[in-house]
């Protein structure tokens, strides 16, 4: 049986590397992007179905890509990736970055889950959120952003919980990524230092096998690295330490950003 699968924001970095390995797999791709022009030059060079234009903000636009990978074969798997990471505290964010991070951060991934799930049919199938470990903790200097991650790891866990047998949603939660999302930071905010305090960044082709990794899976959340996601829980739960704990690592990012 021919399968399908749709990956957003599937043009550049994470999603793309996601539609490489999923084509390779030999599913019929669908990638969608903002940019219609990427979309469909990386569909043409990695092998995909279909590159097409999608806003995730738009409900439509889901509906519409759903439509076109049915038209391929047997939807089984649906990557919401697509995501906007604006840096600053809160205070220092605009209104309009605010809102675009509400937007397609957290109704972007619930509108994908819902047309994945809507297209899915008796078969089942698997929606993988690309969320962050920003999500499991406090993270000054990524406030909004972690807010957003935050949503998006608790939607996976609760729709998951409620979906019906042979559906399975899983929230991938990466440390800081070597993606263009990373180096348009502001290298003197906080929320970059504390994401370079890590060690090592990760690379984009291990975080979309471990994305890949998570289809036909049980697991509902996958932190990566793994010990992180001890640091960030203890964070959430001693958040007088976490603040002090916060300077400490943002000046140990510093450090290795300098190294970089």
């Amino acid at each position: 049986m021919t399968t399908s699968c749709v990956v957003t924001g599937g043009a550049r970095g994470i999603g793309r590397g996601i539609a490489e390995l999923m084509v390779a797999r030999g599913h019929r791709v669908v990638v969608g992007d903002l940019d219609a022009d990427a979309a469909a030059a990386t569909a043409a060079e990695i092998g995909a179905a279909a590159g097409v234009a999608m806003d995730v903000r738009d409900p439509d636009a889901h509906r519409a890509v759903a439509a076109e990978a049915s038209g391929h074969g047997r939807l089984v798997a649906w990557f919401n990736n697509a995501g906007v990471g604006d840096d600053g505290t809160l205070a220092s964010l605009s209104d309009d970055q605010v809102r675009r991070l509400v937007e397609v951060n957290v109704l972007g991934a619930m509108w994908g889950c819902r047309a994945a799930l809507a297209t899915f049919g008796p078969g089942g199938g698997d929606v993988v959120n690309v969320a962050s470990l920003a999500g499991l903790g406090p993270v000054p200097g990524y406030s909004a952003y972690a807010a957003t991650k935050a949503a998006v790891v608790s939607l996976s866990a609760s729709v998951n919980a409620e979906s019906p047998r042979g559906v399975r949603v899983h929230a991938l939660c990466p440390d800081g990524v070597d993606t263009a999302m990373l180096a348009a930071q502001d290298p003197a905010g906080m929320g970059s230092q504390l994401t370079h305090s890590g060690g090592r960044i990760l690379g984009v082709a291990e975080v979309a096998e471990a994305a890949v990794a998570l289809v036909g899976s049980r697991r509902v959340v996958r932190t990566m690295p793994g010990w992180r996601a001890g640091v960030m829980r203890g964070a959430m739960l001693s958040p007088a330490s976490a603040q002090h704990a916060a300077v400490l690592f943002a000046a140990q990012g510093r450090r290795a950003m300098k190294k970089r």
